[in-house]
Parts: structure tokens; C-alpha cells; sequence
């Protein structure tokens, strides 16, 4: 039985995604750090520390529809040239974009969009309720 639950807990384990969030306001050079945690088939936390606050949320992958192109290529012959198009439909699944709201005990948040959120890396940006900007990077564990 004991060998059972060590299996289990190291499965379930095998299971989260973690990912380091790198932050820089953009009035200074000081940089600040959180974590996202992304259980298998959960909402992804997130935990940042800008000074004495912490801020807690979750980010919400938001997909973007699949572009559509149109390609046209030319063939020449005979009498007469001509030429045909298609339309090609372009998944962008490694720009999918995510957006956090993060809230601290005091009640202040930070608002973040970010890009490549679930692809490993990414980078996006945050604002507080000062209206500063925090640029981000995103890196898995």
C-alpha cells in the first residue's frame, strides 16, 4: 500500500508545470519574481512579489482564432497563361495569449497579458492600479 501512494504522489507530480516569471518595471532596473504553477487539467496560479505585496490570481489562456491567408501562384503555357489561389488556414498555437488577474491582501492588483504563456517560454506585461508597466518573462522550471 505504501508503495502505491509514492507511486501515485510521484505520478501526480509528474503532472504540474512550473514557470518562473521574471518582471521589470519600467521606471527602474530593480527586478521581481513569481511562479506560475500549472496542474494537469487545473487553472494556472500565479504568485507575484513586487515589494511588500504578493499578488495571487490565475491566468486564462485565451486561443486566438486561426488566421486565414491567400496564396496565389501563376502557371504560363501554351496560348494562354493563368494563374489560381487558395486560401491556407495558419494555426498560431504557440501565440496563445493569456491574461491574469492578480489581486494582493491590501486589495491592489496587477493586471497581466502575456504571450507564449503556456509554451514554455513567453513574455507579456503587467500594470498596477499606479499605472506602471512591468515587462515579463516567462521560463519553464
Amino acid at each position: 500500500m505504501r508503495l502505491l501512494l509514492v507511486t501515485l504522489a510521484a505520478a501526480l507530480a509528474g503532472c504540474t508545470t512550473s514557470y518562473t516569471l521574471t518582471l521589470m518595471p519600467r521606471n527602474s532596473g530593480q527586478v521581481y519574481y513569481g511562479e506560475a504553477v500549472s496542474p494537469s487539467g487545473g487553472e494556472t496560479q500565479l504568485t507575484v512579489a513586487i515589494g511588500e505585496r504578493t499578488y495571487k490570481g490565475n491566468w486564462v489562456i485565451a486561443q486566438p482564432p486561426p488566421s486565414t491567408g491567400f496564396s496565389v501562384g501563376g502557371f504560363f503555357g501554351g496560348h494562354r497563361g493563368g494563374s489560381m489561389g487558395t486560401s491556407v488556414i495558419i494555426d498560431q498555437q504557440a501565440g496563445s495569449e493569456a491574461k491574469a488577474l492578480l489581486r494582493a491582501d491590501d486589495g491592489s492588483g496587477l493586471r497581466c497579458d502575456l504571450r507564449g504563456a503556456n509554451t514554455g517560454s513567453g513574455s507579456g506585461t503587467c500594470q498596477d492600479d499606479n499605472g506602471l508597466v512591468y515587462d515579463v518573462q516567462i521560463r519553464s522550471k
